[in-house]
């Protein structure tokens, strides 16, 4: 793993010169860059915050070049006081702290009209200024290119991969852009994992993940992020939490008295779909509160641009499970509102960290698809998704969109946005939208058509070889819940 300073990630301490001496365990403090022990080997790392847990004092490290994601808790003998360490500056720490109370003062004469309260949810909150990564723009031809033709092949100039991720003003960003190779996932995700600006919400770079290493089923878990697990927590340097209740204890002891009495072996709520490989059960928010609410914390650990709400009563969760001789053990989720008046089908989606890239994420992105037709209605997910959402969702439209336009092209019938989006139950929006970032709309002749580059035909030839495992349909044993108006408002 090689990381690199790209989208937001910078070289810890390069605000300016440093005063070097050496440091002992007593004297470090918050803002010190040190040598730490990472992956075998030292590097730079600057503390951003010391307490002492059961084991000893521990150091929330930042690392060079690291996504702020990879921040962890070291005990001290990961950090070499053999090497000098770079004492913070104080100049600069003043007019650190000057600039945040200008910054304070300013929100404090912001007019309370301006400050627009953010709607109660479970999850998803978009931060201050912004946008929206699906919007749109309307525009006055939109008519005519929901009445595009279809057309196989591409034109020269249009790059059929481009997938448009969010880039930055950086080099690095600027030559990202400026490459003419094919869009590679397995790449992407990488840079992600390793380099990428995991954090949409400014407020939760600055919080330091609270709780160090989670034991979960025969899994060992790090967290990636700040989750409100009870403070008393913070101080373990190890939380326990059962794979079935999800309930979360401090120490072994505690822990393995639970497991000899609890009787849980599966989520607590209804099967609705169970094929040779995962099980789905659907759970009411309102009927199980405190298993839902352990839920929202565990995915916390690791979703940065969630908010959690204490109340869940809204929401239906939508939990896949694998299943053995123990019992249906968790792999991921996804939430959705009881009555959602901007249409989504999904409010949070996740797959646990021990899980991912195995294509469990894309059967739950399938399977609330799925219940979106079965519902009749047009589905997308809730805005803003983390990077790795975003790069999954559109993995998964492009697949269906070009499957179903190579299937409408064989059979001779015009395709229009609108009859792409009842057919795979998207909206017209997140269709359009795809269309645009593989730059597959083009003006031709007078009117609007649809381009499938060669490219992308070759592509999906050779994914159909590679077995992949899909939802049955069929197999879905659901129809859509009907709530009274009280089971579908907030419990505050």
């Amino acid at each position: 793993m090689s990381p690199s300073a790209l989208n937001g990630d910078e070289t810890v301490g390069s605000g300016g010169p440093r005063q070097m001496g050496k440091a002992t365990p007593e004297t470090l403090k918050v803002g010190c860059i040190a040598m730490v022990e990472k992956e075998g080997q030292p590097r730079r790392a600057e503390i951003l915050a010391i307490k002492d847990m059961k084991s000893g004092r521990h150091y929330y490290c930042n690392f060079d070049n690291y996504n702020k994601r990879l921040d962890e808790w070291v005990p001290i003998a990961r950090i070499d006081f053999d090497h000098e360490v770079e004492w913070p500056n104080p100049e600069k720490d003043k007019q650190k702290d000057k600039a945040k109370k200008t910054a304070t003062q300013g929100k404090k004469q912001t007019s309370k009209k301006a400050q627009k309260r953010p709607s109660k949810r479970e999850q998803s909150v978009v931060s201050e200024g912004q946008t929206p990564f699906l919007e749109t723009p309307k525009t006055e031809d939109s008519e005519d290119k929901a009445n595009a033709s279809l057309e196989i092949g591409g034109t020269p100039g249009i790059g059929p991969d481009e997938m448009e991720l969010d880039e930055d003003d950086t080099p690095a960003g600027a030559a990202k852009r400026e490459r003419a190779s094919s869009f590679n996932r397995q790449e992407e995700i990488e840079k992600l994992r390793t380099s990428g600006s995991m954090t949409q919400n400014p407020t939760e770079i600055s919080r330091v993940r609270n709780i160090s290493k989670v034991e979960f089923g025969r899994y060992v878990l790090f967290p990636w992020y700040f989750s409100p697990y009870p403070e008393e927590f913070s101080q373990e340097d190890c939380m326990f939490i059962c794979e079935f209740c999800l309930g979360y204890y401090a120490d072994m002891k505690s822990f393995s008295r639970h497991r000899h009495k609890c009787t849980l072996q599966h989520p607590p709520g209804n099967e609705i779909y169970r094929d040779d490989f995962v099980s789905f059960f659907e759970i009411d928010g309102r009927r199980q509160r405190t298993w839902c609410r352990n839920l929202c914390l565990l995915c916390k650990m690791f979703l940065d641009h969630k908010t959690l709400y204490y109340d869940v009563d809204p929401f239906l969760f939508y939990v896949m499970t694998t299943r053995d001789e123990k019992g249906c053990h968790l792999v991921g989720f996804f939430s959705k509102e009881k009555e959602s008046a901007d249409g989504y089908n999904v409010a949070c989606i996740l797959t646990l960290p021990q899980y991912q890239r195995k294509g469990y994420g894309r059967l739950l992105i399938q399977f609330s698809y799925e219940l979106s037709k079965i519902e009749g209605k047009l589905g997308s997910p809730e805005k803003p998704l983390s990077d790795l959402g975003l790069l999954s969702y559109r993995q998964y439209w492009l697949e269906n969109i070009v499957d179903y336009l190579l299937s409408e092209h064989d059979k001779g019938e015009k395709v229009t946005i609108e009859g792409i989006a009842t057919h795979l139950a998207m909206t017209t929006q997140d269709v359009e939208h795809t269309l645009q970032a593989l730059k597959m709309q083009v003006y031709h002749k007078g009117e609007h058509k649809i381009v499938i580059p060669d490219r992308l035909v070759q592509q999906r030839e050779k994914a159909k070889l590679k077995l992949r495992r899909l939802i049955d349909p069929a197999k879905i044993q659901w129809k859509p819940p009907t709530f009274t108006a009280a089971s579908r408002t907030w419990a505050w």
